[in-house]
Protein backbone atom coordinates (compact mmCIF):
# COMPACT_ATOMS: atom_id res chain seq x y z
CA UNK A 1 0.00 0.00 0.00
CA UNK A 2 1.25 3.49 -0.88
CA UNK A 3 1.93 5.77 2.08
CA UNK A 4 0.25 9.16 1.88
CA UNK A 5 2.17 11.81 3.80
CA UNK A 6 0.06 14.16 5.93
CA UNK A 7 0.95 17.86 5.75
CA UNK A 8 -0.94 19.77 8.43
CA UNK A 9 -1.48 23.49 7.89
CA UNK A 10 -3.76 24.10 10.89
CA UNK A 11 -1.21 26.56 12.31
CA UNK A 12 -0.92 28.51 9.05
CA UNK A 13 -3.94 28.19 6.74
CA UNK A 14 -6.18 27.13 9.63
CA UNK A 15 -5.21 30.13 11.71
CA UNK A 16 -6.29 32.35 8.83
CA UNK A 17 -9.90 31.49 9.73
CA UNK A 18 -11.74 34.72 10.62
CA UNK A 19 -11.50 35.43 14.34
CA UNK A 20 -8.84 32.82 15.13
CA UNK A 21 -6.00 34.29 17.16
CA UNK A 22 -3.49 31.86 18.69
CA UNK A 23 -0.65 32.90 20.92
CA UNK A 24 2.77 31.25 20.93
CA UNK A 25 2.01 28.84 23.77
CA UNK A 26 -1.20 27.70 22.11
CA UNK A 27 0.50 27.15 18.75
CA UNK A 28 3.23 25.14 20.47
CA UNK A 29 0.70 22.91 22.26
CA UNK A 30 -1.09 22.21 18.98
CA UNK A 31 2.22 21.45 17.25
CA UNK A 32 3.20 18.96 19.97
CA UNK A 33 -0.17 17.25 19.68
CA UNK A 34 0.16 17.06 15.87
CA UNK A 35 3.52 15.34 16.37
CA UNK A 36 1.92 12.81 18.76
CA UNK A 37 -0.77 12.28 16.14
CA UNK A 38 1.82 11.21 13.60
CA UNK A 39 1.63 14.14 11.18
CA UNK A 40 4.51 14.00 8.68
CA UNK A 41 4.81 17.75 8.05
CA UNK A 42 3.71 20.66 10.26
CA UNK A 43 3.35 24.02 8.54
CA UNK A 44 4.08 26.19 11.55
CA UNK A 45 3.27 29.58 10.04
CA UNK A 46 4.27 32.46 7.78
CA UNK A 47 7.32 34.07 9.49
CA UNK A 48 7.49 37.14 7.25
CA UNK A 49 3.94 38.16 8.19
CA UNK A 50 4.85 39.39 11.70
CA UNK A 51 7.43 39.15 14.46
CA UNK A 52 4.95 37.18 16.56
CA UNK A 53 4.52 34.57 13.84
CA UNK A 54 8.29 34.37 13.36
CA UNK A 55 8.79 33.73 17.08
CA UNK A 56 6.09 31.05 17.18
CA UNK A 57 7.49 29.22 14.13
CA UNK A 58 11.00 29.38 15.60
CA UNK A 59 9.85 27.94 18.93
CA UNK A 60 8.03 25.09 17.19
CA UNK A 61 11.11 24.37 15.05
CA UNK A 62 13.24 24.19 18.20
CA UNK A 63 10.79 21.82 19.91
CA UNK A 64 9.50 19.33 17.32
CA UNK A 65 11.81 16.39 16.57
CA UNK A 66 9.81 13.77 14.64
CA UNK A 67 7.76 15.79 12.14
CA UNK A 68 9.15 18.01 9.39
CA UNK A 69 8.61 21.68 10.26
CA UNK A 70 7.98 24.01 7.34
CA UNK A 71 7.40 27.75 6.99
CA UNK A 72 5.60 29.54 4.17
CA UNK A 73 7.30 32.13 1.99
CA UNK A 74 6.25 34.16 -1.02
CA UNK A 75 8.62 34.03 -3.98
CA UNK A 76 10.92 36.78 -2.77
CA UNK A 77 14.25 36.80 -0.92
CA UNK A 78 13.02 38.53 2.23
CA UNK A 79 10.27 35.98 2.84
CA UNK A 80 12.66 33.09 2.20
CA UNK A 81 15.28 34.60 4.52
CA UNK A 82 12.68 35.00 7.27
CA UNK A 83 11.39 31.45 6.78
CA UNK A 84 14.89 29.96 6.97
CA UNK A 85 15.86 31.95 10.05
CA UNK A 86 12.72 30.68 11.79
CA UNK A 87 13.13 26.98 10.94
CA UNK A 88 16.89 26.48 10.59
CA UNK A 89 17.15 24.85 14.03
CA UNK A 90 14.51 22.24 13.18
CA UNK A 91 15.62 18.62 13.02
CA UNK A 92 13.76 18.32 9.69
CA UNK A 93 13.36 21.81 8.16
CA UNK A 94 11.50 22.66 4.93
CA UNK A 95 10.94 25.97 3.14
CA UNK A 96 7.57 26.27 1.37
CA UNK A 97 7.68 28.76 -1.52
CA UNK A 98 4.62 29.70 -3.56
CA UNK A 99 3.67 31.82 -6.54
CA UNK A 100 0.42 32.09 -8.50
CA UNK A 101 0.20 30.37 -11.90
CA UNK A 102 -3.38 30.94 -13.12
CA UNK A 103 -3.95 33.55 -15.86
CA UNK A 104 -6.22 35.66 -13.63
CA UNK A 105 -3.69 35.72 -10.78
CA UNK A 106 -0.66 36.37 -12.96
CA UNK A 107 -2.35 39.18 -14.90
CA UNK A 108 -4.48 40.92 -12.25
CA UNK A 109 -2.62 40.20 -9.00
CA UNK A 110 1.03 39.72 -9.88
CA UNK A 111 0.88 41.83 -13.05
CA UNK A 112 3.51 39.52 -14.56
CA UNK A 113 3.77 37.62 -17.81
CA UNK A 114 3.94 33.81 -17.68
CA UNK A 115 7.62 33.99 -18.66
CA UNK A 116 8.33 36.39 -15.79
CA UNK A 117 6.55 34.08 -13.33
CA UNK A 118 8.68 31.14 -14.48
CA UNK A 119 11.88 33.17 -14.04
CA UNK A 120 10.87 34.29 -10.53
CA UNK A 121 9.86 30.78 -9.48
CA UNK A 122 13.11 29.22 -10.68
CA UNK A 123 15.29 31.94 -9.16
CA UNK A 124 13.57 31.76 -5.77
CA UNK A 125 13.63 27.96 -5.59
CA UNK A 126 17.37 28.08 -6.29
CA UNK A 127 17.77 30.78 -3.64
CA UNK A 128 15.89 28.69 -1.07
CA UNK A 129 17.78 25.54 -2.05
CA UNK A 130 21.07 27.20 -1.09
CA UNK A 131 19.72 27.38 2.46
CA UNK A 132 17.63 24.22 2.88
CA UNK A 133 17.69 20.77 1.26
CA UNK A 134 13.90 20.23 1.43
CA UNK A 135 11.99 22.74 -0.72
CA UNK A 136 8.27 22.63 -1.41
CA UNK A 137 6.98 24.71 -4.30
CA UNK A 138 3.30 25.56 -4.68
CA UNK A 139 1.51 26.73 -7.81
CA UNK A 140 -1.14 28.96 -6.25
CA UNK A 141 -4.51 28.55 -8.00
CA UNK A 142 -3.14 25.55 -9.90
CA UNK A 143 -6.63 24.20 -10.58
CA UNK A 144 -7.41 27.26 -12.74
CA UNK A 145 -4.02 27.26 -14.49
CA UNK A 146 -3.32 26.30 -18.11
CA UNK A 147 -2.01 22.72 -18.01
CA UNK A 148 0.81 23.12 -20.57
CA UNK A 149 2.12 26.16 -18.70
CA UNK A 150 1.79 24.30 -15.40
CA UNK A 151 3.84 21.38 -16.77
CA UNK A 152 6.54 23.74 -18.03
CA UNK A 153 7.00 25.66 -14.77
CA UNK A 154 6.90 22.48 -12.66
CA UNK A 155 9.69 20.87 -14.70
CA UNK A 156 11.85 23.97 -14.34
CA UNK A 157 11.39 24.34 -10.54
CA UNK A 158 12.21 20.65 -10.08
CA UNK A 159 15.43 21.21 -12.01
CA UNK A 160 16.03 24.21 -9.71
CA UNK A 161 15.85 21.99 -6.61
CA UNK A 162 12.21 21.55 -5.52
CA UNK A 163 11.55 18.30 -3.66
CA UNK A 164 7.75 18.62 -3.33
CA UNK A 165 5.30 20.04 -5.87
CA UNK A 166 1.97 21.22 -4.49
CA UNK A 167 -1.03 21.82 -6.79
CA UNK A 168 -3.67 23.66 -4.76
CA UNK A 169 -7.35 24.15 -5.50
CA UNK A 170 -6.92 27.54 -3.86
CA UNK A 171 -10.48 28.80 -4.20
CA UNK A 172 -12.31 25.46 -3.97
CA UNK A 173 -13.48 25.75 -7.57
CA UNK A 174 -12.58 22.46 -9.23
CA UNK A 175 -14.36 19.09 -9.38
CA UNK A 176 -12.92 15.66 -8.56
CA UNK A 177 -12.71 14.71 -12.25
CA UNK A 178 -10.89 17.94 -13.16
CA UNK A 179 -8.56 17.81 -10.16
CA UNK A 180 -7.63 14.19 -10.79
CA UNK A 181 -7.01 14.90 -14.49
CA UNK A 182 -4.64 17.75 -13.57
CA UNK A 183 -2.46 15.37 -11.55
CA UNK A 184 -2.61 12.77 -14.31
CA UNK A 185 -1.55 15.37 -16.88
CA UNK A 186 1.39 16.48 -14.76
CA UNK A 187 2.49 12.89 -14.17
CA UNK A 188 2.41 12.21 -17.91
CA UNK A 189 3.89 15.48 -19.18
CA UNK A 190 6.63 16.48 -16.71
CA UNK A 191 9.76 14.48 -17.51
CA UNK A 192 11.34 14.76 -14.02
CA UNK A 193 8.13 14.44 -11.97
CA UNK A 194 9.27 11.15 -10.38
CA UNK A 195 11.98 13.06 -8.51
CA UNK A 196 9.43 14.75 -6.21
CA UNK A 197 6.36 14.16 -4.07
CA UNK A 198 3.15 15.51 -5.57
CA UNK A 199 0.86 17.21 -3.07
CA UNK A 200 -2.82 18.17 -2.89
CA UNK A 201 -4.21 21.25 -1.14
CA UNK A 202 -7.99 21.53 -1.40
CA UNK A 203 -10.43 24.12 -0.10
CA UNK A 204 -14.06 23.31 0.59
CA UNK A 205 -15.95 26.23 -1.00
CA UNK A 206 -18.17 23.87 -3.02
CA UNK A 207 -18.09 21.07 -0.44
CA UNK A 208 -15.79 18.89 -2.56
CA UNK A 209 -12.45 19.18 -0.72
CA UNK A 210 -12.31 15.54 0.44
CA UNK A 211 -13.50 14.16 -2.91
CA UNK A 212 -10.95 16.31 -4.74
CA UNK A 213 -8.17 15.22 -2.39
CA UNK A 214 -8.92 11.54 -2.96
CA UNK A 215 -9.03 12.16 -6.72
CA UNK A 216 -5.56 13.69 -6.46
CA UNK A 217 -4.29 10.64 -4.54
CA UNK A 218 -5.74 8.27 -7.12
CA UNK A 219 -3.83 10.13 -9.82
CA UNK A 220 -0.39 10.25 -8.24
CA UNK A 221 -0.37 12.56 -5.20
CA UNK A 222 1.69 11.20 -2.30
CA UNK A 223 1.20 14.13 0.11
CA UNK A 224 -2.05 15.68 1.32
CA UNK A 225 -2.33 19.16 2.82
CA UNK A 226 -5.23 20.11 5.08
CA UNK A 227 -6.31 20.97 8.60
CA UNK A 228 -7.97 19.23 11.50
CA UNK A 229 -11.66 20.01 11.88
CA UNK A 230 -11.43 21.41 8.34
CA UNK A 231 -10.77 24.96 9.54
CA UNK A 232 -9.26 27.59 7.28
CA UNK A 233 -10.07 30.58 5.13
CA UNK A 234 -13.65 30.92 3.86
CA UNK A 235 -15.20 27.41 3.93
CA UNK A 236 -11.97 25.88 5.18
CA UNK A 237 -9.59 23.15 4.04
CA UNK A 238 -10.02 19.43 3.62
CA UNK A 239 -10.54 17.84 7.06
CA UNK A 240 -7.54 15.58 7.61
CA UNK A 241 -9.36 13.41 10.15
CA UNK A 242 -11.94 12.55 7.50
CA UNK A 243 -9.27 11.56 4.99
CA UNK A 244 -7.28 9.43 7.45
CA UNK A 245 -10.33 7.52 8.68
CA UNK A 246 -11.76 7.11 5.17
CA UNK A 247 -8.53 5.50 3.97
CA UNK A 248 -8.52 3.22 7.03
CA UNK A 249 -12.17 2.12 6.89
CA UNK A 250 -12.15 1.64 3.10
CA UNK A 251 -8.69 0.12 2.78
CA UNK A 252 -10.42 -2.69 0.91
CA UNK A 253 -10.97 -0.13 -1.87
CA UNK A 254 -8.21 2.46 -1.45
CA UNK A 255 -4.65 0.98 -1.58
CA UNK A 256 -3.22 3.82 0.54
CA UNK A 257 -2.37 4.38 4.18
CA UNK A 258 -1.15 7.16 6.48
CA UNK A 259 1.00 7.24 9.62
CA UNK A 260 -1.75 8.97 11.61
CA UNK A 261 -2.32 7.55 15.11
CA UNK A 262 -6.09 7.30 14.77
CA UNK A 263 -6.94 7.17 18.48
CA UNK A 264 -5.32 10.61 18.91
CA UNK A 265 -7.81 12.21 16.48
CA UNK A 266 -10.50 13.18 19.00
CA UNK A 267 -8.00 14.73 21.40
CA UNK A 268 -6.45 16.70 18.55
CA UNK A 269 -9.85 17.89 17.39
CA UNK A 270 -10.87 18.94 20.90
CA UNK A 271 -7.63 20.85 21.46
CA UNK A 272 -7.87 22.74 18.18
CA UNK A 273 -11.54 23.53 18.74
CA UNK A 274 -10.89 24.85 22.24
CA UNK A 275 -7.86 26.95 21.40
CA UNK A 276 -9.21 28.41 18.15
CA UNK A 277 -12.79 28.91 19.34
CA UNK A 278 -14.01 27.14 16.17
CA UNK A 279 -16.79 24.94 17.57
CA UNK A 280 -17.13 21.54 15.87
CA UNK A 281 -20.69 21.03 14.53
CA UNK A 282 -22.56 18.21 16.25
CA UNK A 283 -23.04 16.32 13.00
CA UNK A 284 -19.43 16.74 11.81
CA UNK A 285 -18.04 13.49 10.40
CA UNK A 286 -15.59 11.60 12.66
CA UNK A 287 -15.32 14.19 15.49
CA UNK A 288 -18.82 15.67 15.94
CA UNK A 289 -20.59 14.86 19.21
CA UNK A 290 -23.33 13.04 17.28
CA UNK A 291 -20.96 11.11 15.01
CA UNK A 292 -21.66 7.92 16.98
CA UNK A 293 -25.14 8.76 18.34
CA UNK A 294 -28.17 6.76 17.20
CA UNK A 295 -31.56 8.43 17.70
CA UNK A 296 -33.81 6.36 15.41
CA UNK A 297 -35.45 3.38 17.12
CA UNK A 298 -34.64 1.19 14.13
CA UNK A 299 -30.99 2.24 14.29
CA UNK A 300 -30.80 1.71 18.05
CA UNK A 301 -32.30 -1.77 17.73
CA UNK A 302 -29.84 -2.70 15.00
CA UNK A 303 -26.79 -1.40 16.90
CA UNK A 304 -27.81 -3.31 20.03
CA UNK A 305 -27.97 -6.52 18.00
CA UNK A 306 -24.81 -5.86 15.97
CA UNK A 307 -22.93 -2.56 16.03
CA UNK A 308 -21.88 -2.98 12.40
CA UNK A 309 -25.48 -2.66 11.22
CA UNK A 310 -25.25 1.16 11.51
CA UNK A 311 -21.81 1.88 12.96
CA UNK A 312 -19.01 1.61 10.39
CA UNK A 313 -16.52 3.38 12.68
CA UNK A 314 -16.06 2.44 16.34
CA UNK A 315 -15.77 5.45 18.68
CA UNK A 316 -12.62 3.94 20.20
CA UNK A 317 -10.88 3.98 16.80
CA UNK A 318 -10.63 7.78 16.90
CA UNK A 319 -10.15 8.08 20.67
CA UNK A 320 -13.74 8.55 21.86
CA UNK A 321 -14.22 6.76 25.17
CA UNK A 322 -17.69 5.47 26.01
CA UNK A 323 -17.07 6.01 29.72
CA UNK A 324 -14.57 8.73 30.50
CA UNK A 325 -15.25 9.19 34.23
CA UNK A 326 -11.77 9.39 35.68
CA UNK A 327 -11.54 11.08 39.06
CA UNK A 328 -13.65 12.27 41.95
CA UNK A 329 -13.63 14.24 45.19
CA UNK A 330 -11.54 11.68 47.03
CA UNK A 331 -8.96 11.11 44.30
CA UNK A 332 -5.40 11.77 45.41
CA UNK A 333 -2.54 13.64 43.81
CA UNK A 334 -0.85 10.46 42.55
CA UNK A 335 -3.92 9.26 40.66
CA UNK A 336 -4.41 12.77 39.31
CA UNK A 337 -0.81 12.96 38.10
CA UNK A 338 -1.08 9.55 36.41
CA UNK A 339 -4.19 10.69 34.55
CA UNK A 340 -2.38 13.80 33.30
CA UNK A 341 0.26 11.56 31.73
CA UNK A 342 -2.40 9.30 30.19
CA UNK A 343 -4.04 12.34 28.61
CA UNK A 344 -0.74 13.22 26.92
CA UNK A 345 0.22 16.31 28.93
CA UNK A 346 3.68 17.11 30.26
CA UNK A 347 3.47 19.68 33.05
CA UNK A 348 5.99 21.03 35.51
CA UNK A 349 5.47 20.22 39.20
CA UNK A 350 4.35 23.81 39.72
CA UNK A 351 1.67 23.53 37.06
CA UNK A 352 0.60 20.09 38.32
CA UNK A 353 0.03 21.60 41.76
CA UNK A 354 -1.91 24.49 40.24
CA UNK A 355 -4.08 22.15 38.18
CA UNK A 356 -4.67 19.81 41.13
CA UNK A 357 -5.87 22.78 43.18
CA UNK A 358 -8.31 23.74 40.40
CA UNK A 359 -9.42 20.11 40.16
CA UNK A 360 -10.18 19.93 43.88
CA UNK A 361 -12.16 23.17 43.67
CA UNK A 362 -14.15 21.69 40.81
CA UNK A 363 -14.94 18.48 42.73
CA UNK A 364 -16.47 20.57 45.51
CA UNK A 365 -19.11 21.71 43.01
CA UNK A 366 -19.20 18.83 40.52
CA UNK A 367 -19.65 15.24 41.65
CA UNK A 368 -18.33 13.54 38.53
CA UNK A 369 -15.21 14.89 36.82
CA UNK A 370 -14.70 13.48 33.32
CA UNK A 371 -11.78 13.42 30.92
CA UNK A 372 -13.40 16.33 29.10
CA UNK A 373 -13.43 18.42 32.29
CA UNK A 374 -9.86 17.51 33.08
CA UNK A 375 -8.76 18.27 29.51
CA UNK A 376 -10.17 21.80 29.82
CA UNK A 377 -8.42 22.38 33.15
CA UNK A 378 -5.13 21.13 31.75
CA UNK A 379 -5.34 23.23 28.58
CA UNK A 380 -6.15 26.35 30.59
CA UNK A 381 -3.14 25.80 32.84
CA UNK A 382 -0.76 24.76 30.04
CA UNK A 383 -1.51 27.88 27.95
CA UNK A 384 -1.98 30.29 30.86
CA UNK A 385 -0.10 33.58 30.80
CA UNK A 386 -1.59 34.98 34.00
CA UNK A 387 1.77 36.36 35.13
CA UNK A 388 1.55 38.71 32.15
CA UNK A 389 -2.09 39.74 32.49
CA UNK A 390 -2.98 43.32 31.83
CA UNK A 391 -6.30 43.29 33.69
CA UNK A 392 -7.31 40.88 36.46
CA UNK A 393 -10.90 40.09 37.50
CA UNK A 394 -11.21 40.47 41.26
CA UNK A 395 -14.96 40.01 41.70
CA UNK A 396 -18.29 40.64 40.01
CA UNK A 397 -21.99 40.63 40.84
CA UNK A 398 -25.05 40.74 38.56
CA UNK A 399 -28.49 41.79 39.79
CA UNK A 400 -31.38 40.57 37.68
CA UNK A 401 -35.14 40.31 37.85
CA UNK A 402 -37.77 39.99 35.14
CA UNK A 403 -39.11 43.55 35.56
CA UNK A 404 -35.87 45.55 35.46
CA UNK A 405 -32.74 45.74 33.32
CA UNK A 406 -29.86 43.72 34.77
CA UNK A 407 -27.08 45.62 36.52
CA UNK A 408 -23.53 44.35 36.92
CA UNK A 409 -20.91 45.46 39.45
CA UNK A 410 -17.31 44.53 38.63
CA UNK A 411 -14.01 44.98 40.44
CA UNK A 412 -10.79 44.80 38.42
CA UNK A 413 -7.09 45.12 39.08
CA UNK A 414 -5.56 47.45 36.46
CA UNK A 415 -2.07 47.32 34.91
CA UNK A 416 -0.84 49.73 37.53
CA UNK A 417 -2.20 47.35 40.24
CA UNK A 418 -4.93 49.81 41.07
CA UNK A 419 -8.28 48.33 42.14
CA UNK A 420 -11.27 49.86 40.33
CA UNK A 421 -15.00 49.17 40.64
CA UNK A 422 -17.92 50.14 38.43
CA UNK A 423 -21.58 49.36 37.69
CA UNK A 424 -23.52 49.40 34.42
CA UNK A 425 -26.83 48.10 33.11
CA UNK A 426 -27.66 46.25 29.92
CA UNK A 427 -30.45 44.55 28.03
CA UNK A 428 -29.22 41.22 29.40
CA UNK A 429 -26.88 39.95 32.09
CA UNK A 430 -23.93 39.42 29.74
CA UNK A 431 -24.36 42.85 28.17
CA UNK A 432 -24.49 44.47 31.62
CA UNK A 433 -21.34 42.60 32.61
CA UNK A 434 -19.50 43.59 29.43
CA UNK A 435 -20.67 47.22 29.60
CA UNK A 436 -19.24 47.42 33.10
CA UNK A 437 -15.90 45.88 32.22
CA UNK A 438 -15.61 48.16 29.19
CA UNK A 439 -16.20 51.20 31.40
CA UNK A 440 -13.28 50.19 33.61
CA UNK A 441 -10.65 49.73 30.91
CA UNK A 442 -8.94 52.31 28.74
CA UNK A 443 -9.22 50.47 25.45
CA UNK A 444 -11.99 50.95 22.91
CA UNK A 445 -13.74 47.58 22.62
CA UNK A 446 -16.43 46.25 20.29
CA UNK A 447 -17.90 42.75 20.72
CA UNK A 448 -18.28 41.07 17.31
CA UNK A 449 -19.11 37.48 18.30
CA UNK A 450 -20.11 35.51 21.40
CA UNK A 451 -20.34 31.71 21.59
CA UNK A 452 -21.45 29.67 24.60
CA UNK A 453 -21.04 25.90 24.88
CA UNK A 454 -20.92 23.29 27.62
CA UNK A 455 -18.19 20.81 28.48
CA UNK A 456 -19.92 17.47 28.82
CA UNK A 457 -23.51 16.99 29.95
CA UNK A 458 -25.66 17.70 32.97
CA UNK A 459 -26.71 20.80 34.86
CA UNK A 460 -23.33 20.95 36.60
CA UNK A 461 -21.35 20.94 33.34
CA UNK A 462 -18.61 23.50 32.83
CA UNK A 463 -19.49 26.49 30.64
CA UNK A 464 -17.06 27.61 27.93
CA UNK A 465 -17.34 31.03 26.28
CA UNK A 466 -15.50 32.23 23.17
CA UNK A 467 -15.60 35.88 22.14
CA UNK A 468 -14.30 37.90 19.24
CA UNK A 469 -13.56 41.54 19.97
CA UNK A 470 -12.28 44.49 18.02
CA UNK A 471 -9.87 46.31 20.32
CA UNK A 472 -8.33 49.54 19.14
CA UNK A 473 -9.30 48.45 15.59
CA UNK A 474 -7.55 45.09 16.03
CA UNK A 475 -9.44 41.77 15.82
CA UNK A 476 -8.75 39.50 18.75
CA UNK A 477 -10.35 36.41 20.32
CA UNK A 478 -10.60 35.21 23.90
CA UNK A 479 -11.96 32.27 25.86
CA UNK A 480 -13.07 31.56 29.40
CA UNK A 481 -14.20 28.46 31.30
CA UNK A 482 -16.09 28.25 34.58
CA UNK A 483 -19.03 26.43 36.10
CA UNK A 484 -20.96 29.71 36.07
CA UNK A 485 -21.88 31.04 32.62
CA UNK A 486 -21.36 34.69 33.59
CA UNK A 487 -18.00 34.00 35.16
CA UNK A 488 -16.90 32.21 31.99
CA UNK A 489 -18.15 35.20 29.97
CA UNK A 490 -16.17 37.67 32.10
CA UNK A 491 -12.97 35.63 31.81
CA UNK A 492 -13.37 35.31 28.03
CA UNK A 493 -13.77 39.08 27.62
CA UNK A 494 -10.71 39.88 29.72
CA UNK A 495 -8.71 37.09 28.09
CA UNK A 496 -9.25 38.79 24.73
CA UNK A 497 -8.33 42.23 26.12
CA UNK A 498 -5.17 40.90 27.75
CA UNK A 499 -4.01 39.20 24.54
CA UNK A 500 -3.40 42.61 23.01
CA UNK A 501 -0.82 43.39 25.66
CA UNK A 502 0.97 40.16 26.57
CA UNK A 503 2.90 40.29 23.28
CA UNK A 504 2.46 36.59 22.60
CA UNK A 505 -0.20 36.90 19.92
CA UNK A 506 0.72 35.88 16.40
CA UNK A 507 -1.71 37.80 14.18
Amino acid sequence: MTQIKIFDTTLRDGEQSPGVNLNQLEKLEIAKQLERLGVDVIEAGFPASSQGDFNAVQKIAQTITESTVTALARANKNDIDQAWEAIKEAKKPRIHVFIATSPIHMKDKLKKTPEEVIDIAVEMVKYAKDKCIDIEWSAEDASRSDLPFLATIIEKVIDAGATVINLPDTVGYTTPKEYGEMFKYVKENVANINQVDLSTHCHDDLGMALANTIAGIQNGATQVEGTFNGIGERAGNVALEELAVALEIRKDFYPYHTQIVLNEIKRTSDMISKLTGMIVPGNKAIVGRNAFAHESGIHQDGVLKNTQTYEIITPELVGVQSNNLVLGKHSGRHAFKERIVQLGFSLSEEKISETFKSFKQLTDRKKEVTDDDLFVLLMDIQTDVSHRKHYQLESFQVQYDSTHSPTATVTLETPSQKIVTGSKSGAGSVEALYNTIESLIEEKVQLTDFTLSSIGKGKDALAEVHVHLKINEQDVSGRGTAQDVLEAAAHAFLNAVNRVFIKLKVD
